[in-house]
């Protein structure tokens, strides 16, 4: 940095690449978790129709964007340590709004996601009770094979 506070063109090209590099992530962020909101919202659905292999192929892809979400978080901490080492003056402009809107949309994830297990364990017991209810018709009938018949009386005269 020279003597009169001012950047270089090398120092200002790399907190700029750092600061675009950044940006992205954060916008990309903000998509998988549009994305994962959703999905919840899908399934929500499906939990209510109990659609099970809807169920099945949602969860499938909710784990799949839950490691792209932290993937993408693991790049970003560090660029985030990367630019405010090198970036001492105020966020620009965008990143503070990215930054609020990710934290939001987390929120809503965090809810939404612990609303659906509700009403999943809510449907569970729902099942559990119907398959309780579910009469058997052969569960008070003794059954033919159940005991062999033994002779009771025996002809030894022939």
């Amino acid at each position: 940095m020279p003597s009169d506070g001012r950047l270089s063109k090398q120092e200002l090209d790399e907190r700029v690449a750092v600061l675009k590099r950044f940006r992205e992530l954060l916008v990309r962020q903000r998509e998988k978790f549009s994305d994962y909101m959703s999905l919840l919202e899908r399934q929500r659905a499906d939990i209510e129709k109990g659609d099970v292999d809807a169920l099945v192929s949602h969860v499938e892809l909710e784990q799949s964007i839950v490691s792209e979400i932290f993937s993408v978080q693991k790049v970003i901490d560090p660029l985030e340590d990367m630019y405010r080492a090198s970036y001492s003056g105020a966020e620009p402009e965008g990143i503070t709004e990215l930054r609020s809107t990710l934290t939001t949309l987390k929120d809503e994830v965090v809810s939404r996601n612990s609303e659906n297990r509700a009403l999943l364990k809510q449907r569970m017991e729902m099942l559990r009770h119907e398959i309780m209810s579910v009469n058997n018709p052969y569960a008070k009938r003794k059954s033919v094979y159940s005991s062999a018949a033994e002779p009771t009386a025996l002809d030894i005269k022939g």
